[in-house]
């Protein structure tokens, strides 16, 4: 009994492992992307300061600041998408966090009740040791 659920904590120790490794490349995947958007933004700026241009409608807008600012929009799209994944992935991660703990709870409570029960047997064995040298006297 007692391999089969160290096993089992094993087990949701490892899965609570991966799904904190997830949420943690998620996280650094959010934050690249927000980066690179960043940097796009200011790479937009100063195109639009060399050509004077600011305005994406006009007819001499910069083809490489337009470029820049489809990619800017595709980063942070793919961000928002990362979001929505990351806020799966801690949903999942707190419902692994709760298996273990149910597990780990479980476990305590067998080897309380096995302690409770070599205490006891134990006891027995103190009371008969006791009785014997009572009727020894």
């Amino acid at each position: 009994m007692k391999s089969r659920s160290e096993s089992l904590i094993r087990l949701k120790k490892f899965q609570v492992d991966e799904k904190r490794r997830q949420v943690a490349q998620i996280e650094m995947m959010v934050a690249d992307f927000e980066r690179m958007a960043s940097e796009l933004d200011q790479q937009i700026e100063i195109e639009q300061q060399k050509t004077g241009i600011s305005d994406v409608a006009h007819f001499a807008y910069s083809t490489f600041a337009k470029a820049a600012i489809a990619r800017r929009d595709n980063l942070l799209a793919s961000a928002a998408d990362m979001r929505d994944q990351l806020e799966t992935a801690q949903d999942a991660l707190a419902e692994a966090v709760e298996d273990l703990k149910k597990v780990e709870l479980l476990d305590q409570r067998e080897h309380g009740r096995e302690a409770a029960e070599e205490a006891k047997v134990e006891q027995s064995e103190y009371d008969e040791m006791g009785r014997l040298r009572h009727m020894r006297r």
